[in-house]
């Protein structure tokens, strides 16, 4: 996530660390899964130069705009994938692409969180919307609209770490049937109203938590990115390196596992006194801990201020 108000000036989170750690150099190719407005693209693409190669993807038609400008800027050369990330890096992996370094920026965007009409910030009312992509069907009124109290209170539970996840479904389910949830208002007040009076006014926006659950959702992100790790990874070559750059929990965790297991190796049981599984590391880790931006980011940027950053390298003798 990073910020591209229309009052400001784009700001890309933790862009020196992942530089860094990336350490693109001319001539390369990398993949930015997660473009939004470009920013971390932009300092890729001048590390690679005119003989490096670029790929990116979204399914934001906004963000593919930005992409389109980056490739007339011919800094690089670049190539745009429209797809949920997921897909579009299975599809690149498909037809043999092989990348010096594949990054991720997960979660939304700032300039979708900027732009109210497209239903992803409790704090301005519009349509219902949250989806990522125009190719997505289901909105997050639709799931409002339909799903029961318990399908709702699973995922609030599950996707939003909501305590009160059941008050607020039973809610939904009673209100709806007075008057359409279909903005983000209306759900905002019904959220509001259900929550005990403490909560409304501790840890934050008491619709905060509703609202992640909703557009992890409509936009199936936990999906993507266990589909997306691994098919980032298949793509980098001996000494590759993968980055991720996460908001929350649940991104964070499953970027965690994913690169420790690909750098533990041995998955024997640990009673057992010598390895029999044979297996071998395929990565290294360049973070042992996750980075998390500086005090003079987060007082710059104060959107930045859940990001965590892990970076592994693959090794072995992956196809070059």
């Amino acid at each position: 996530m990073s910020v591209d108000a229309s009052a400001g000036p784009h700001v890309s989170v933790l862009a020196d660390e992942l530089l860094g750690l990336l350490a693109p150099s001319a001539g390369e190719t990398h993949v930015d899964a997660t473009f939004g407005a470009g920013g971390h693209a932009r300092l890729v693409a001048d590390r690679i130069g005119p003989t490096g190669t670029l790929v990116v993807i979204d399914r934001d038609p906004v963000a593919l705009d930005h992409a389109a400008r980056l490739r007339d800027e011919a800094v690089c050369t670049v190539r745009i994938v429209d797809a949920p990330f997921a897909d579009g890096l299975e599809a690149l992996a498909e037809e043999g692409l092989r990348a010096d370094g594949a990054y991720f920026d997960l979660g939304m965007s700032s300039m979708q969180i900027d732009e109210a009409e497209r239903g992803f910030a409790y704090t301005r009312d519009a349509p219902l919307d949250m989806r990522m992509g125009l190719g997505t069907e289901r909105t997050a009124a639709d799931v409002v609209a339909t799903w029961g109290a318990r399908e709702l209170t699973d995922a609030l539970r599950t996707y939003g770490e909501e305590r009160h996840a059941s008050r607020i479904a039973r809610a939904i389910v009673r209100e709806r049937e007075r008057a359409p949830i279909d903005t983000t208002g209306r759900l905002v007040e019904v959220v509001s109203a259900a929550v005990p009076t403490p909560a409304r006014y501790a840890g934050g926006h008491p619709a905060k938590r509703t609202f992640q659950a909703l557009r992890i959702v409509v936009n199936d992100e936990l999906g993507q990115i266990d589909r997306g790790l691994p098919a980032a990874w298949r793509l980098l070559r001996a000494g590759g390196r993968l980055a991720a750059i996460s908001f929350h929990s649940l991104e964070d965790r499953r970027v965690k596992r994913f690169l420790a297991a690909k750098a533990r190796g041995c998955v024997c049981p640990p009673d057992l006194p010598v390895c029999v599984c044979g297996a071998e590391p395929e990565g290294q880790l360049l973070t042992r801990r996750s980075i998390v931006p500086t005090a003079d980011e987060q007082e710059r940027n104060p959107r930045s201020r859940s990001a965590r950053l892990r970076v592994a390298r693959r090794l072995g003798d992956a196809t070059s």
